[in-house]
């Protein structure tokens, strides 16, 4: 078997997609340790964003979000997308625009959901609350 590619008559192989991918990643982008910048509910959309960083020279990398081990679904479940801290500022740009980027440390409750929230809270603290009457009514008696 031989050890180099004889199929064309230039000696250099074919480009696979691994290469093409490789060729579009900025050198100035690809250092650092990892940052997380964005996360997919599914393996599907974590490529989604992967690819829409590839296609402007940040390299990144899937995995998946802690707590979050499916092996019966190994698709399914939340992937986190790190990219190098050089190119951490460069993702955020890319993904503002598309409402992918991942929001703050301590997101804002607004709107509707804050309402629900304390809705629920108001909900769970009464009838701890009704539980705890009722108790003390039994012992009473």
């Amino acid at each position: 078997m031989p050890l180099v590619y004889a199929g064309a008559a230039s000696a250099e192989a074919p480009a696979g997609g691994t290469r093409e991918w490789a060729r579009k990643i900025r050198p100035e982008y690809a250092r650092g340790e990892p940052v997380r910048v964005a996360g997919g509910r599914n393996q599907a959309e974590a490529e989604l964003i992967q690819n829409l960083l590839i296609e402007e020279g940040v390299p990144s990398m899937l995995r998946r979000s802690a707590g979050f081990d499916v092996p019966d679904f190994l698709a399914a479940g939340p992937r986190d997308v790190l990219v190098p801290g050089s190119g951490a500022t460069a993702a955020h740009e890319i993904l503002s625009g598309s409402a992918l980027e991942e929001q703050g440390s301590s997101p804002s409750i607004e709107g509707p959901s804050a309402r629900r929230a304390l809705v629920m809270a108001a909900a769970i603290t009464g009838g701890g609350l009704a539980c705890g009457v009722f108790a003390w009514a039994a012992v009473q008696l």
